[in-house]
């Protein structure tokens, strides 16, 4: 266990030995994990609701664009285009750059917790890997920008308006770069835990293409959802970059408040503050003197391997000495690994190249085929993306565990995330298979979408949906395979063989069954892929326990079936055509959410239970707990002293030269 360490104000932090021996270290402990599970449960929440505006904002601009383009030649045209950010924001935002970079600004806030390394290795870490990657965005939209003919070839060889997919093409390849800067300042904000900036990015890149669609698409058409891509990629940018500058100018995230003062020395005291922060390497937030066992520190250099000298506690107890064990934290510093960079990159264009595979099987069929997989696979996609807002969350916290050394802290929030991820995804996928004919006519028919599209697009969409289970535990589990900040070739091995899956179960069905073959082919192909994960953990990354993480996935998927078939009956029953579909849809919906929660405690589910706790800890007040997001007003009068029975008061003395008393 970890006595924690006591901050004074504006200096580093001291780490604490992990003993159990130190009086009261396992109460701070258990209030410490409590306090972390609260604090993370909270960053996740936060995460999720802005990322839900985010995907709100995202069927708007698909809703904007069927209705003023429609799903003909035009938008498959778009959509081929659309790949580029699509990659784009695989590899540089949403996994591949991601996986490589938290744990290297992990690492270097550990050794800025230490104070191991003279300087401040995080912005030696800046100095090292920006100016280099910014030149290699550089150089990747370029190259893009002069193959944008090959590439579309390549891609869609059967497309009817080639040259209007090149010019969508050579416009979207500047979020190249954009996406590029966007996602290191995600990743280097996730890792020092401010979640407000990056959970919102995605909002202001849909309202750059929304905006751009209907100021520019009467003149431009098409094109102009192009150009509103190039200025949503620059949004997302200028949405982290004073968040990011405040964290590199302040190692603390703080400014010097004893300057303020200094300047300001009246008895007014105003401050607005929101977001989730914790101290580097004590896991405290900023007023607590405390810090939580979750996120706290290993030694740092005072004590070496072999020192008979006790090492001093928080409250100046000898404590015993630290443990020697090795540590991510205790190696030198290296620099951006090429190996390391190579597997993420490669793992995150091998799982997208999914979308590649379907878009070449579909580009043979009728006019309107791509934008029906589009479609289908954008509002599918929801329920994965928010169950994997948690692992986004605590994937720094992995990262850390790992450099500290505490490999058991890092088994259990990974097998944590993987139930609760594996419940609300099948919770989800049961609500888009009882209820996708609702959902595809309420958000896309009208204007140019008909009926007829509304039909295919929800038989893709509930095709689609057998695969989400795999994609979520692909998300979560790839975390864990490079949360050391090592070069790991195996999950590029699985995803290979995943794609492989695909490509031929995809040629052999899009024959038959054309879009819902090549959408079933998806599902086969990912859930091969997480299959492997699943089997490949242990010396390769975070060891979990296989037959766990079986049973926790294992377990909800009965309840889901039940569910999914209560909320079908449910939703047919209730359309008509003169019903809005709003109504089936909430009603059937209810009917899901009803079933999954009566059935999944009493089958066992793992997430169930500490869903609901979540969920009920991060609805308290916040002003309760932490500082963050509340307004403190303090205004300090002086007030009298009190006299003794028959004293009298003395009369304030007039300094020279002022009218002020004392």
């Amino acid at each position: 266990m970890t006595t924690p360490p006591v901050h004074a104000p504006d200096e580093a932090a001291v780490p604490a030995a992990r003993s159990a021996d130190v009086p009261g270290a396992d109460a701070g402990a258990d209030a410490g994990e409590r306090s972390s599970r609260g604090l993370l449960a909270r960053a996740a929440l936060l995460t999720a609701v802005l990322s839900v505006a985010g995907s709100v904002l995202g069927l708007a601009r698909d809703q904007a664009l069927a209705r003023l383009f429609g799903a003909g030649r035009e938008t498959d045209a778009f959509l081929v285009a659309w790949t580029v950010p699509e990659f784009a924001a695989t590899l540089l935002i949403e996994d591949g750059l991601a996986f490589a970079l938290v744990p290297m600004f992990s690492l270097a806030l550990a050794r800025r917790a230490q104070g191991t390394v003279p300087g401040d290795p995080v912005r030696a870490l800046v100095a090292a890997t920006l100016p280099r990657l910014t030149l290699a965005f550089a150089a990747a939209g370029a190259l893009v920008v002069a193959a944008a003919p090959v590439l579309v070839r390549a891609l869609a060889p059967g497309l009817p308006d080639h040259a209007l997919a090149v010019d969508c093409t050579r416009l979207t390849a500047t979020c190249v770069v954009s996406f590029g800067l966007a996602g290191y300042c995600s990743a280097a904000l996730r890792a020092h835990r401010r979640f407000l900036a990056p959970a919102a990015i995605y909002c202001a890149y849909n309202t750059g293409i929304i905006t751009a669609m209907f100021v520019l698409g009467g003149r431009w058409g098409v094109r102009a959802a192009a150009v509103g891509v190039a200025v949503g990629g620059l949004l997302m940018v200028a949405a982290q970059l004073p968040s990011l500058a405040g964290q590199l100018r302040h190692p603390d995230g703080r400014p010097d408040r004893r300057r303020l003062r200094s300047r300001f020395p009246f008895g007014f005291r105003f401050r607005f503050r929101f977001g989730f922060r914790r101290d580097e390497g004590a896991g405290a937030s900023p007023r607590t003197s405390t810090a939580t066992a979750t996120d706290a520190p290993t030694p740092s250099a005072g004590a070496t391997a072999g020192t008979n000298a006790p090492h001093r506690g928080t409250a100046g107890q000898e404590a015993p000495a630290p443990r020697t064990t090795p540590r991510a934290a205790d190696t030198p510093a290296r620099p951006l690994a090429l190996a390391l960079l190579g597997t993420v990159l490669l793992f995150a264009l091998c799982r997208q190249s999914q979308v590649l595979i379907e878009r070449f099987l579909a580009s043979g069929l009728p006019s309107g085929a791509i934008s029906h997989l589009n479609y289908a696979q954008k509002v599918a996609q929801i329920p994965m993306t928010l169950s994997l807002m948690l692992c986004t969350v605590t994937f720094p916290v992995v990262a850390r565990a790992v450099a500290d050394g505490d490999t058991e802290r890092a088994r259990a929030r990974v097998e944590r995330d993987v139930a609760l991820a594996a419940g609300l995804v099948l919770l989800g996928t049961a609500t888009v298979v009882a209820c996708a004919p609702q959902m595809v006519q309420l958000l896309f028919q009208r204007g140019a979408f008909t009926a007829a599209d509304t039909a295919a697009t929800a038989g893709v969409m509930r095709v689609y949906a057998l695969g989400l289970l795999g994609q979520t535990v692909v998300g979560a589990l790839a975390r864990c395979y490079f949360s050391a900040g090592r070069a790991n070739w195996y999950p590029l091995g699985a995803m290979a063989v995943g794609i492989a899956a695909t490509a031929g179960a995809g040629a052999w069905a899009v024959g038959p069954w054309g879009v819902s073959g090549i959408a079933a082919a998806n599902a086969a192909g990912i859930t091969v892929t997480a299959a492997l994960l699943v089997a490949g953990t242990g010396p390769r990354s975070v060891p979990v326990r296989v037959r766990r993480v079986l049973g926790d996935l294992a377990r909800p998927v009965p309840v889901a079936v039940a569910a999914a078939v209560a909320g079908a009956l449910v939703a047919d029953r209730l359309a008509a055509p003169g019903v809005s579909p709003a109504v089936p849809l909430a009603a059937g919906a209810a009917a899901v959410v009803g079933v999954f929660a009566v059935l999944a405690p009493v089958l066992g589910v793992r997430g169930a239970v500490p869903a609901v706790e979540s969920v009920r800890r991060s609805l308290r007040p916040v002003t309760r707990r932490l500082p963050h997001g509340r307004i403190s007003l303090r205004i300090r009068f002086p007030l009298p002293r009190r006299l003794p029975p028959g004293a009298r008061p003395r009369r304030p003395r007039k300094s020279r030269g002022s009218r002020r008393s004392r």
